[in-house]
Order: structure tokens, then sequence, then C-alpha cells
């Protein structure tokens, strides 16, 4: 495609086991806000295989930066944090207008607290220890609840996405998409007429530490062109790209 092949990097300065897991959502971008170094590290490794990008944080001051400065489509938030408490994080979210829905991962199990969270703005409350099946479920739940569908298939003309199956259909027939040519299309249909840049696509299929070959957005745009049809995503030249609104 005539573009240097160069390398860059994104940065950033207790669950039970189930022998039967669901899968997740392609395409979603997860931050992981928990100081526990062991679940942290086990949540991690068990969601990215079945498609989330997770980022994870440790303190609570970090992640309400994070939350402040770059996109992501859920926050996964313990309230036991250092250097700023989980319950501070969430107030100063919400009282910043950002609507990114936010599950509380937590001991603390009295009514009072789940109230408390609930209140202050948070969209579900998931108590330690939790099955994986069970905080997948609440996650897509959370998915379908903020872009107000009923169902996680997204139908745009003769395509079908179903990131709970994570299979892509064009005409009746099964298209095949590696993992991030399904997140980037993904990412795309969730937010049908809106121009979505090249940083904030980047940061959806990749997390912080991975590095990213310079054409490596073009190259994934090209094949999604190839596989369905030319017009499907169109290039905002300096801006993103963009899936418009389905004609008939």
């Amino acid at each position: 495609m005539g573009l240097r092949n160069e390398t860059h990097t994104l940065n950033y300065c207790g669950f039970r086991s189930s022998t039967h897991v669901t899968l997740g959502l392609y395409g979603m971008r997860i931050l992981l806000v928990e100081d526990d170094a062991m679940l942290g590290e086990t949540l991690q490794t068990a969601l990215e295989p079945q498609g989330y990008t997770v980022d994870w944080l440790k303190d609570g001051q970090q992640a309400l930066h994070a939350i402040s400065e770059q996109h992501f489509d859920l926050v996964i938030l313990d309230l036991g944090l250092p250097r700023l408490d989980g319950m501070s994080v969430l107030k100063a979210v919400r009282a910043k207008g950002i609507s990114t829905p936010i599950l509380i991962l937590t001991a603390r199990d009295t009514l009072q607290d789940k109230v408390n969270g609930l209140d202050a703005g948070a969209d579900d409350y998931l108590l330690k220890p939790f099955d994986l099946d069970e905080l997948n479920a609440r996650l897509r739940a959370l998915t379908r609840r903020f872009h107000g569908r009923a169902d996680t298939r997204i139908n745009y003309g003769e395509l079908i996405l179903d990131p709970q199956s994570q299979q892509a259909f064009f005409k009746k027939q099964e298209i095949i998409l590696h993992r991030r040519e399904f997140m980037l299309l993904h990412q795309l249909l969730e937010n049908i007429g809106k121009v979505i840049t090249r940083q904030q696509l980047e940061q959806s299929l990749y997390g912080w530490g991975e590095d990213i070959e310079s054409n490596a957005l073009e190259v994934h745009i090209h094949h999604l062109r190839k596989k369905f049809y030319p017009e499907l995503i169109k290039t905002v030249r300096g801006v993103g790209y963009i899936i418009q609104e389905f004609a008939p």
C-alpha cells in the first residue's frame, strides 16, 4: 500500500473458574482498575483471549486520568484502591460528564455499599468472588443498554455482526474475519454515522505496550472492504474512518 512498515507502541506513564466460558465481545476496550496483582493479572489473562482489549491500572489517580483522556468501552472498577479510592474515581468521572459504563467489582457486600455505588453513577455492582461467565454476561448487558439495543447483534443492510458468537454474515454467507478485523468492524458499526479517529481505533484494537505497525490500521480497513464491499468504510482524510447511516 506504499506505506513504511514501522512500529510504535501504545503506552501509559478473586474470580471462581468455570469449566465453560461464554465468549465476550470482540472490539471492546476495557479498563480494569484493580490493585490486587493476582486478581488483576488473572482477569486480564482470562478476558483477552475472548476478544476484549484489556488495559490494567492499579491505583485510582492513574485510572481517573486514563478515563478522562482516553476512550474505553467499559470500566471494571475496584473500590479499595490506593492514592484515590474507587468511589472517588466514580464520582469524579461522572462529574466530568463521562458516560462510559462502569461495573464495580468489590468485596464490599452490604446493601448500603451497593446503594452508594449505584447512586454515585455505577451501572452495575458485582461481588467478589464471582464466576467469569457472570462477569461476561454483565459486560454484554451493559453494552446493550449503553447502545440502546435489546440484542447484541448489529444489522446493517445485508451485513450482520454477532459479537457474542463472534460471527459476521453478508448476503446470508458467513464471512471469516481475523480477530482485529472483527474488532475494527465492531467499533465502526457501534458508531454508525460518526467519524472515529485513527487514534481511537488503534486504542480499541491494541492495549498499552503492544507494538503497532504504522500501516496496520490501513491493512485491516483494506481487508474489510475486500471481504464486504469497497464503499462500506469511508475514509475521512486527515481524521479517520466512518460507516455512514444505511441508505436502502
